[in-house]
């Protein structure tokens, strides 16, 4: 073809956006540190499901219609600096179509090279070697190449060629990938999505491939069950997951494998914030243990199966099990929680994110407005915070990102706020003790420019380092990790790793402290029990009897502890 419309350019969207989906957990996968919070993949596959969707009920003929309301979903779904970045790319992209209704080959290859430089431009240190690599060196490739006439599937091949090129490149541009010996996950996702697109052109259109498997599947699946195995219990149960605040981050790799090793005839179902699982077992009761982690039940059933087979086997009538998984139409899912904002307009608000229960509460201590969920795994969208923006009657409001890889999405939800006439701020905390030092800053008798430097001010005044556990063996700065060991971050840089959790707190504490220190806080994770951590804060109080050490109850997943040293 050499032209496409805005119904072709919407069909080759969903496909990107499809495949994307279909291969995020390869994407997470690269993470170059060996943390549970590798989510590249998962929050570019939620960008694009929000520009996705934003087009799927429209039929519209003007390319450039199609590609503005992609690039708003995107915009307002954006997760995390690969998911911001991406929603540039397409805004940068959708700005040269417009008045256009067509697309041929040149404009094509114009559009992606525009995507490049907004992409560019919305990051203010851009590392090469990253997504921004991959997309700036293979449209200026595709706009080398592009030639009168040329069709739009040769175009589009062109570009993933060249993507795919860059992206084996990035080792080279990037030590840290060389080291661990992968290539870098935001530019993989961008291939997937070009890929995608390409695949759409030559009529191989890409489809979601949703593992879940519907309610007629599990019955089947739970009857052939009963014919192999009759032993054990049939355990069956509907869970909402969350709240991020008091729950485990639910991982649906990790929670599949880890049932699979304590029972057969698994099939687990997620839809949203829903998940139901049916599992025969011996042990119920571990399952359920296990699965409360990350949830609350809204349907449960066990029965004995080998009881059930005896009973059969004797001429009884017994009635099969249901298929608990089928009620899933009738589930309510969970609303979010209602904040109580103040009802008169206030001078200075704080929207601060946090990610535990206990982090969420010492905020609201200190003065914090309003608090989004979220942090490592789950990051907050730009709607997100523009909704929190939008709620709140102020005068002057500042965010706290608290997460390196929020403050972008953070800074696009104050740029569009700004549009709407108001006054927002974002403080660039990359840590909750930076978050916590800059919320201390606050003054309300100080004029809002003059409380933005003070408060970016404060952020070089603390330490911040975190233990949490290893998800693969690597070797990073000579420290030799193995899979499930405990390590300490210090500033974004491995620096521990060892067999126990207490241990790595105390080994992380020993490089933070120096002759300037003088307050220790320790923020205890949703895993870790006060009564377990006595002789650890004792062999800290030993060694450094001059600090004054704070101990707080924060609830966060992920990370066993959060440091913070002033």
């Amino acid at each position: 073809m050499k032209t496409i419309d805005g119904l072709t350019l919407k069909k080759f969207l969903i496909s990107a956006s499809n495949n994307l989906f279909n291969h995020y957990p390869e994407v997470d996968a690269l993470n170059v540190f060996p943390v549970p919070d590798g989510d590249t993949g998962i929050n570019m596959n939620l960008t694009m499901t929000s520009g996705a969707n934003e087009i799927n009920g429209i039929n519209e003929n003007n390319a450039f219609l199609i590609a503005k309301t992609f690039s708003r979903g995107l915009l307002m779904g954006a997760r995390g600096n690969s998911g911001v970045i991406t929603s540039q790319i397409f805004r940068g992209f959708s700005s040269v179509l417009e008045g256009v209704e067509e697309i041929d080959c040149f404009l094509l290859a114009q559009a992606f090279k525009a995507g490049s430089e907004t992409a560019y431009k919305a990051v203010m240190r851009p590392v090469e070697g990253t997504i921004l690599t991959v997309i700036r060196e293979s449209s200026a490739a595709l706009n080398q190449k592009v030639k009168e006439g040329m069709s739009i599937e040769k175009t589009l091949e062109i570009l993933l060629q060249e993507a795919n090129a860059s992206l084996n490149r990035t080792p080279e541009l990037l030590p840290i990938l060389k080291e661990v010996g992968v290539v870098d996950s935001g530019g993989t996702g961008l291939v997937r999505i070009i890929e995608g697109m390409y695949l759409a052109s030559i009529g191989q259109e890409v489809s979601r491939d949703d593992k879940n498997v519907s309610a007629g599947a599990i019955a089947s699946a739970a009857a052939t069950a009963m014919e192999e195995e009759e032993f054990g219990y049939c355990t069956e149960f509907i869970m909402s997951l969350g709240p991020d605040s008091v729950k485990k981050i639910f991982n649906q790799s990790r929670f599949t494998n880890w049932l699979n090793s304590h029972g057969q005839s698994l099939v687990v179902v997620k839809d949203d914030d829903i998940v139901k699982v049916h599992v025969h077992t011996l042990t119920p009761g571990e399952i359920l243990n296990y699965a409360q982690q990350y949830g609350e039940f809204l349907k449960l059933k066990i029965e004995n199966m080998t009881e059930q087979h005896h009973a059969l086997a004797d001429g009884a009538d017994v009635k099969p099990h249901v298929d608990l998984v089928s009620e899933i139409e009738a589930t309510p899912k969970a609303k979010e929680e209602e904040q109580e904002l103040p009802s008169e307009k206030i001078t200075n608000a704080v929207i601060a994110v946090s990610s535990g229960e206990g982090i969420s509460a010492y905020f609201k201590e200190l003065g914090a407005t309003y608090i989004v969920s979220g942090g490592q795994t789950m990051n907050p969208s730009s709607e997100d915070f523009l909704s929190a923006i939008r709620k709140i009657n102020a005068e002057n409001i500042f965010i706290l990102p608290n997460n390196s890889n929020i403050v972008m999405a953070a800074s696009q939800a104050a740029d569009i706020a700004s549009e709407e006439g108001k006054n927002v701020f974002v403080i660039p905390s990359k840590t909750i003790p930076q978050g916590i030092v800059a919320m201390m800053s606050l003054d309300q008798d100080t004029d809002p420019e003059e409380n933005m430097r003070n408060m970016r001010y404060s952020l070089k005044n603390v330490k911040s380092g975190e233990v949490t556990f290893s998800i693969r063996d690597c070797e990073l700065n000579g420290i030799r990790i193995q899979k499930d060991d405990y390590i300490g971050i210090y500033e974004k840089e491995i620096v521990v790793g060892v067999k126990d959790k207490f241990t790595a707190l105390v080994e992380l504490v020993d490089k933070m402290i120096d002759e300037e220190s003088a307050i220790l806080t320790i923020f205890l994770g949703a895993d870790v029990k006060r009564e377990d951590f006595v002789s650890s804060k004792k062999a800290i109080e030993e060694k450094y009897p001059d600090l004054n050490i704070d101990v707080k109850d924060g609830k966060q997943n992920v990370y066993s502890f959060l440091i913070s040293v002033e």
